[in-house]
């Protein structure tokens, strides 16, 4: 009589199946997307462990928050839009650091960096990282990520006419700036 009252093991188990579907789903957007989004921080904040850190803080905290996710297919959205975000913290808080202290140091380049990126990549990259935030984002996000207009303006929580007038204007500031050094040499 006592074993009547237990649930089936099958309940049980498609129960916990069930639990585990969306850390399943965060491993495998893990897998699938975590270079990516380091190669997009990369981008925004300048420096390899930052934007590693930065990535591997989005997926943590997804992790955490898995359970309130109201649509768990909106994940990788959410994680974009993450990474973003803590990118901006980032920036801010060296734009912080620098106001109350020292010049915040670009990324020293290795010769093995420079020898792989080449020096054309490495001015558009130098290029890029002079851009106004909002801008440098709306390019990483477009150009690099491949993201559609109304992906970006979710990630970044703006609209799709300003993303295209920010995306407009990034781009000819990055002509003039790159034209501009072309020219002098």
């Amino acid at each position: 009589m006592v074993g009547a009252m237990r649930p089936p093991r099958s309940s049980t188990h498609e129960r916990e199946r069930a639990d585990d579907a969306p850390v399943a789903e965060l491993v495998r957007l893990f897998r699938e997307h975590q270079l990516g989004l380091a190669r997009t921080a990369l981008m925004i904040v300048g420096d390899r462990a930052t934007a590693e850190d930065v990535v591997q803080d989005a997926f943590v905290e997804a992790h955490r928050r898995i359970g309130r996710l109201r649509d768990p297919d909106r994940m990788l959205p959410y994680i974009r839009a993450s990474v973003v975000n803590r990118c901006r913290s980032v920036l801010r808080r060296r734009k912080l650091a620098f106001s109350l202290a020292r010049v915040h140091e670009p990324p020293v380049w290795s010769a093995e960096s420079a020898a792989i990126l080449g020096e054309e990549r490495r001015e558009v990259f130098l290029a890029l990282q002079g851009l106004p935030r909002r801008q440098r984002e709306v390019l990483v996000l477009r150009y690099y990520l491949d993201l559609g207009e109304s992906e970006i303006a979710e990630v970044m929580g703006i609209r799709g006419s300003t993303v295209r007038s920010t995306t407009a204007r990034a781009l000819a500031t990055l002509a003039t700036r790159l034209g501009e050094k072309h020219d002098q040499d």
